[in-house]
């Protein structure tokens, strides 16, 4: 975990109790999604084995553990997980090292965000290594807090990231917004207390209670956020 600066917990003046805004990184901040599936069937090809596209719902937004195993497992490829997941890595990190595209209304949102001062915090199934590589895109100054999935001992769909989290920042987890793109990532914020805000990138997220679906970062900004909380609260 990476922690800069501490959160305020001070009420807000439109009456909105939100402490806290978490953010995933791949698909949700940073259009990734598809890169990582790039580098795993480049990786399995290296291999001798070809990646059935029907997998790629199966393995998106899941730790490198869940996805890596289940690709081995449907390939009968002769590799550990160990050596797999160096080879993953390496694979996408050379993919995002000229930078790394971000999603429509991520720009904008940080930077709200920031001109707020609203503690933001960066929660990744994604290793240490890779989210480091990312925030020098993304710009470290705007998160107070970084989580990555090599950091916690059980990852998402697990609570422990977001709870992680908002310890890290001293803040209440039904006072967070989270804001996810996969289901993996959902149920890791909403086992956590958080509210969530889905914003689906490779597989559809259906909405329930506590939950609102959006098409795109372009429909949130800081009030929405604010609402949200107050709203179920």
């Amino acid at each position: 975990m990476t922690s800069t600066v501490p959160a305020s917990l001070a009420r807000t003046a439109d009456g909105s109790a939100l402490q806290a805004v978490f953010l995933d990184m791949d698909g949700t901040l940073v259009d990734t999604e598809g890169f990582w599936w790039d580098a795993e069937v480049a990786v399995f090809a290296d291999l001798g084995h070809d990646l059935d596209e029907a997998w790629r719902d199966v393995v998106v937004g899941g730790p490198m553990t869940r996805s890596a195993g289940y690709l081995i497992e449907a390939t009968g490829a002769d590799i550990t997980l160990a050596e797999l997941t160096v080879l993953l890595n390496d694979r996408f990190e050379a993919r995002i090292a000229g930078g790394v595209p971000l999603m429509p209304g991520a720009e904008r949102l940080l930077t709200e965000l920031a001109a707020h001062n609203v503690p933001t915090a960066l929660v990744s199934a994604s290793h240490r290594r890779i989210i480091d590589r990312v925030l020098a895109s993304l710009g470290r100054d705007r998160f107070a807090l970084s989580v990555a999935g090599d950091e916690v001992s059980r990852t998402k769909p697990h609570p422990d990231p977001y709870l992680f989290a908002a310890r890290g920042l001293g803040a209440e987890p039904a006072r967070c917004a989270v804001i996810e793109d996969t289901a993996t990532g959902v149920a890791s914020a909403e086992a956590a207390g958080c509210r969530v805000v889905a914003v689906p990138s490779v597989a559809p997220i259906a909405p329930a209670d506590g939950r609102i679906v959006v098409g795109s970062l372009e429909e949130v900004n800081l009030s929405f956020l604010r609402t949200l909380i107050t709203r179920l609260n």
